[in-house]
C-alpha cells in the first residue's frame, strides 16, 4: 500500500424507480479502482479505507451528507488532492494497471485522461467559446490540426453545439450558467479523456439546465466513464448505473457504507442507514 504526502436535495421524499430503471446494468470491465484509500488534512483523517471499482463506460454516483468526504475522494482520483497543502493519502488508485500515485507517473498525463468538472462553471470568461474548447489542447501541448472538427464534435457531445454554433467567436462570459457548464464539459472532452469526474455539476443550475446536463451525462457515458458527486437523490437515480453511499459519524472519518447497482441501493439497500438517507430521513 502506497502512502503519499503532498506539499505547500432537491426535496426527495421516497425515491421511486421508473420502469426503465429497474434492471441492473451489465457489469463491464473495470476502468479504474480505489484500493483502501484513506485521506488526511494535516493530522485530521477525513476518509478511511475506501474501496470502489468503476466499470468502463458507466456512471457512478457518490452520495452522502455534506462533510462525509465525497468531494475529497473524487479529487484523489486525478491527483488534485495532492495540490492541497498538508494533504496526505494512503492506499492506491489504479488506472491502466498502475497506481496513479507511483513516482514514475506524470500527474499531467493523469489529469488529461481523467478530467474534472467542478461545481461552479469555470470557463475563461474573456476567451471566446471556441478558444475555451481548444484551451486544454494548447495548455497540454497536444498537437491537433483538426480544430474545427474538435470544436464541433465536443460541443455536440456536450449538448451545446446547436445553441452556440453561430457565435463561436463570442466571449464565454456571455453564456448562461447551464451553457457555461456544458462548455466546460466540452473543454474537458477536447483532450479525449477516458474518465470524467463531476463534483456536483448541477448544484448551481436551474431545473432546465440541470436536465440538459443530465442528458449530456447519459450520452457521454456511451464512450466515457463518469463519476459524479451529487446531493440530489433523484438525479442519482436518473443518471447513474452504480452508486456508493458515503457517511461520516461525528468526529470520525468518512467511509463507504454501501455500494452497488443504483437500482439496488435505492430499491433494496442492505443497510438501514442507506435506506434512511436515500429516502430523505437525514442528510
Amino acid at each position: 500500500m502506497a502512502t503519499a504526502e503532498f506539499g505547500s436535495l432537491d426535496e426527495v421524499g421516497e425515491v421511486e424507480l421508473m420502469d426503465s430503471e429497474v434492471s441492473a446494468p451489465v457489469r463491464k470491465e473495470t476502468e479504474m479502482s480505489a484500493r483502501d484509500v484513506s485521506v488526511w488534512f494535516g493530522k485530521r483523517k477525513v476518509l478511511e479505507g475506501v474501496n470502489i471499482d468503476f466499470p468502463k463506460q458507466t456512471v457512478t454516483a457518490l452520495i452522502g451528507p455534506s462533510g462525509c468526504g465525497k468531494s475529497t475522494f473524487i479529487r484523489t482520483l486525478n491527483r488534485l488532492h495532492e495540490l492541497i497543502p498538508g494533504a496526505a493519502l494512503a492506499g492506491s488508485v489504479l488506472y491502466e494497471g498502475k497506481d496513479i500515485y507511483d513516482r514514475d507517473i506524470d500527474p499531467v498525463h493523469i489529469r488529461l485522461k481523467i478530467g474534472m468538472v467542478f461545481q461552479k462553471p469555470n470557463p475563461f470568461p474573456s476567451m471566446t467559446i471556441r478558444g475555451n474548447v481548444l484551451s486544454g489542447l494548447k495548455l497540454s501541448g497536444m498537437k491537433r490540426s483538426d480544430h474545427d472538427d474538435i470544436v464541433e464534435q465536443t460541443l455536440t457531445s456536450a449538448g451545446l453545439w446547436t445553441e452556440v454554433k453561430d457565435r463561436l467567436g463570442a466571449a464565454a462570459g456571455e453564456l448562461s450558467g447551464g451553457q457555461a457548464q456544458r462548455l466546460v464539459i466540452a473543454r474537458a472532452l477536447a483532450v479525449q479523456p477516458h474518465v470524467l469526474l463531476m463534483d456536483e455539476p448541477c448544484s448551481a443550475l436551474d431545473p432546465a439546465s440541470t436536465l440538459k446536463i443530465e442528458e449530456t451525462i447519459r450520452e457521454l457515458s456511451k464512450d466515457v466513464t463518469i463519476i459524479i458527486v451529487t446531493h440530489n437523490m433523484q438525479q442519482a437515480v436518473r443518471v447513474s448505473d452504480y452508486t456508493a453511499f458515503f457517511l461520516a459519524a461525528e468526529n470520525e472519518p468518512g467511509h463507504v457504507v454501501e455500494q452497488g447497482a443504483t437500482t439496488e441501493i435505492f430499491g433494496n439497500p442492505q443497510d438501514q442507514r442507506t435506506l434512511d438517507y436515500v429516502n430523505g430521513r437525514f442528510g
